[in-house]
């Protein structure tokens, strides 16, 4: 009989839906043991979004959904996440076509002999831009067709999947979190909460700094570890979906024709196009969809693709993208079915309730634990803001703090969890080709390290009175 210690050590974590399965089965079950309850909203006359009213939770009469309704739910959650579902088969088309076509290896090998041995630059310096535009425009969602592109770049140069997903991944989520300007985040946060628009924007930017600096390290320390020694890889052994890459002697020998170079330029256009729309027509979710369906068939022409090639080409591109798209689906399925079992005000309410009669520090740090809980039922980042901001900023003038504490807990305890829990890392875990199992035992330190973060800059902030 095999010890306990062989078998903790040979344990693998079950398959990704498994876990998200069992994730809704949990959240099922809690619909039949937590009480229904629900808070009043009223529409914020600023913002328009419809807000919480403090002090208003009831207990509601609610059937509990059964088994039945678990499959209506993830049923649901597919139609509810159809927009997400297919920016990502477009996005990733386009970038297939360019893949397929020897576009991005044409330029992988330019690159490489540009650079030569200080390609690991590559890492601090996109994670750096990354995390600029996402802290300060907040971009997110717009950079899922990047995946396969960086992906296949970092494993060409000799690393792994790991890397180049989380080179996109950590870059863009570590920015978004540390908000500077993030309009998703600070900007609803503040002004739910009635804090000045924008105003501690200093210490934001030391969080920004000091997370950058801690994520961009620990991608090197990994990367420089899977380089050297490729059996160091949380993924060696393991059969992924990844994009295929050539190897680097390959890359080094490429050469760009007339239709890759065209391709290309259009690729950046692309990229800087979105940026400009998403800042100053408007575009979202829908119209960056269409923008990447138009651009993957104007792809296609260059390549001197036919019409008959191009549908052949995006059907191939759609097959590495459906596991990533179920997922999407599970994921707003356990969302929708604690909404239909009117439990997550009940949670939130009871997180919140503990923070009576406590001290300021350790109300404090409650807000930040409450916020990485909530984090776990409740996914869009407005979403929280409108259901903990009416209630933990006067909880925070309560015990002797500013509204802005409650602020930066929310902007702390939900942002950074990001990237551990299941109902938000597995979709990008989906676009990377890493089995979630895989990304916890890279990410879980530095999650950790994160966390205990989290706390040090609460202390300072009550400390120096933010």
């Amino acid at each position: 009989m095999r010890t306990l210690k062989e078998r903790i050590k040979n344990f693998k974590m079950p398959h990704t839906y498994v876990i998200l399965v069992t994730i809704m089965f949990i959240v099922l079950i809690l619909t039949h043991i937590i009480p229904a309850g629900s808070y009043e909203r009223v529409e914020d006359a600023v913002t328009g979004k419809m807000v919480v009213v403090p002090d208003s939770y009831a207990y509601v009469d609610a059937e509990a959904p059964g088994l039945f309704g678990l499959f209506q739910a993830l049923e649901a959650g597919y139609v509810d996440a159809a927009d997400i579902m297919f920016l990502i088969i477009f996005a990733y088309g386009f970038v297939y076509v360019l893949t397929k076509n020897g576009t991005m290896d044409a330029a992988l090998g330019t690159l490489v002999r540009k650079i030569g041995n200080r390609v690991q630059l590559l890492i601090p310096i996109t994670m750096l831009i990354l995390g600029l535009m996402a802290s300060t425009m907040g971009i997110y969602e717009e950079v899922y067709g990047l995946f396969p592109v960086f992906v296949g770049i970092f494993v060409a140069l000799g690393y792994d999947a790991v890397v180049g997903g989380a080179v996109i991944f950590l870059g863009v989520s570590i920015g978004y979190a540390a908000g500077t300007t993030n309009p998703y985040t600070i900007a609803i946060a503040q002004d739910i909460a009635g804090v000045e628009l924008y105003s501690g924007m200093g210490f934001r930017w030391l969080i920004f700094v000091v997370t950058e600096i801690i994520a961009i390290a620990y991608v090197m320390y990994y990367a420089r570890k899977v380089k050297k020694n490729p059996t160091k890889s949380v993924v060696y052994d393991t059969e992924l979906d990844a994009v295929k890459a050539k190897s680097l002697d390959e890359l080094q020998t490429a050469s760009m024709n007339i239709r890759q170079g065209l391709c290309l330029v259009l690729f950046f256009g692309v990229i800087i196009f979105l940026f400009y729309a998403i800042l100053n027509l408007g575009w979202y979710v829908d119209e960056i969809s269409a923008f990447f369906l138009m651009a993957m068939v104007v792809a296609g022409i260059i390549s001197g693709y036919s019409a008959t090639d191009i549908c052949k080409t995006f059907i191939e591109s759609t097959k590495s993208m459906v596991s990533s798209m179920l997922i999407v689906g599970f994921t707003r399925g356990i969302l929708i079915l604690m909404k239909e079992g009117m439990i997550t005000d009940t949670i939130v309410y009871g997180l919140v309730s503990l923070l009576k009669n406590t001290g300021t520090y350790l109300s404090a740090y409650g807000m930040i634990i409450i916020e990485n809980i909530v984090k776990l039922f409740i996914n869009g980042s407005t979403s929280a803001a409108t259901i903990t901001m009416p209630i933990l900023a006067p909880t925070a003038e309560l015990v002797g703090m500013s509204r802005s504490i409650a602020v930066l807990a929310y902007q702390l305890g939900h942002s950074f969890a990001d990237i551990f829990w299941p109902t938000s890392c597995a979709l990008c875990c989906g676009l990377m080709g890493v089995p979630i199992n895989k990304w916890y035992k890279f990410i879980t330190p530095l999650f950790g390290i994160l966390f205990i973060m989290e706390f040090v800059f609460m202390t300072a902030a009550v400390m120096i009175g933010y």
